[in-house]
């Protein structure tokens, strides 16, 4: 018999960026394999987890964030020591954190002796020009008894610098992310104004990483094509500091009206209206330059939608050739020839059918079951230790 598990799981916000809505997947297919998961994360907002969850889940209240994203990340660390304090820690087996500020904590409850150990999930490394950052994030990694990763190339990265790392993928829910449109499909096509040229969505807000300057670029060479195309940039909802880069847009925008006319910044999506979002663009534009796997990737195959990709690892790795139109994401040209090749019948149609191939090899009950053989490991050591 399978032990059943007590698992606390950590994310960094209760808002939908790639990470939290890992985490929750994540847990959520924990409990359904039979172990008893509980979700944490700061609530600012006090409105909860951005959407209802299949398992147990601890969204804590804490005050405003520092405006400086420094005392924001110790601020945000010092309030999850505070709900445990309160809260303990006996109840749980395991403690997995997926971001830097709950491996901190998680780091400096291991310290405490509160807590014999923990796992950390890494999607990407971050590079912050304030050293402390730099420090908190690596003391976050360094300190996890245990790394899991969401692609090959972070493992590789970790295993060329001396460090171990599981790769245990990701997933998307076929069940919500499909062609088949709905009542939903109709009502976003009126929030979006929907009328007879192309629709490009860009998901992730305006962010270097996301190459968002880049991606207007390219649209901007598009509309030379095709003037009634719409360009649409979704989520954005980040704890990091884009206010630099997010200026650099507005100024580019200010400057060519009939550029800031075709595009619009939709910020957060309700998470039931993103199959439908999906589903009313022509093409996923998503050149990134730095990701941990790409989950959006995954969710816009499985609508049908033709995902314009830049030709780098993680997204080579498991995306084949026929399955998005590819670009080399520092080339805006490459990324503008991508997107107007996404609007061709021909190449949607064979694009589409070996993406929804690729979407069907990634669930997340396999991605819940490749962590099982760590967990169970660690417990198996220390049982051993205590024997």
């Amino acid at each position: 018999m399978i032990k059943s598990l007590r698992i606390a799981m950590l994310a960094h916000s209760t808002n939908p960026r790639g990470g939290v809505v890992h985490a929750l997947q994540l847990s959520e297919a924990l409990n359904e394999l039979g172990h008893s998961v509980v979700l944490h994360a700061p609530d600012a907002a006090g409105k909860g987890f951005f959407r209802a969850a299949r398992c147990e889940v601890a969204p804590f209240p804490v005050g405003p964030a520092p405006s400086n994203m420094t005392a924001m990340v110790v601020q945000r660390i010092e309030d999850y020591l505070a709900y445990f304090r309160v809260s303990g820690t006996a109840q749980f087996d395991l403690f997995h954190a997926h971001d830097g500020i709950s491996g901190n904590a998680l780091a400096a409850l291991k310290r405490q002796g509160r807590i014999s150990g923990f796992f950390r999930t890494v999607h990407h490394i971050d590079e912050f020009a304030d050293p402390e950052l730099s420090r908190l994030q690596a003391r976050s990694i360094n300190e996890a008894d245990q790394l899991f990763t969401v692609s090959e190339y972070w493992r590789g990265w970790f295993q060329q610098r001396g460090r171990n790392a599981v790769t245990v993928g990701n997933g998307v829910d076929g069940h919500r992310f499909t062609p088949v449109r709905n009542a939903t499909d109709s009502a976003m096509a009126q929030t979006l104004k929907r009328g007879s040229g192309p629709i490009f969505l860009a998901v992730g807000g305006v962010e270097e990483r996301k190459n968002t300057l880049g991606i207007l670029d390219a649209f901007e060479q598009v509309l030379a094509v095709h003037p009634d195309a719409r360009l649409f940039i979704a989520g954005g909802v980040s704890l990091l500091d884009h206010s630099g880069y997010q200026a650099a847009f507005s100024t580019i925008l200010s400057q060519n009206p009939a550029l800031a006319a075709a595009v619009t910044c939709l910020g957060r999506i309700a998470d039931e209206d993103m199959p439908a979002l999906f589903r009313n663009a022509d093409a996923l534009v998503f050149p990134s330059l730095k990701e941990g796997f790409g989950l959006v990737v995954l969710e816009a195959m499985a609508s049908a939608t033709p995902v314009v990709l830049s030709a780098i690892a993680p997204f080579t790795e498991y995306v084949p050739p026929p399955a998005a139109l590819w670009c080399n994401p520092h080339q805006p040209a490459s990324i503008a020839g991508a997107m107007l090749a996404a609007l061709s019948p021909e190449a949607k149609a064979s694009c589409t059918a070996a993406a929804q191939t690729v979407a069907a090899r990634y669930d997340w009950h396999r991605v819940a079951a490749a962590h099982l053989p760590a967990y169970h490991a660690f417990l198996d050591q220390k049982e051993g230790l205590y024997a």
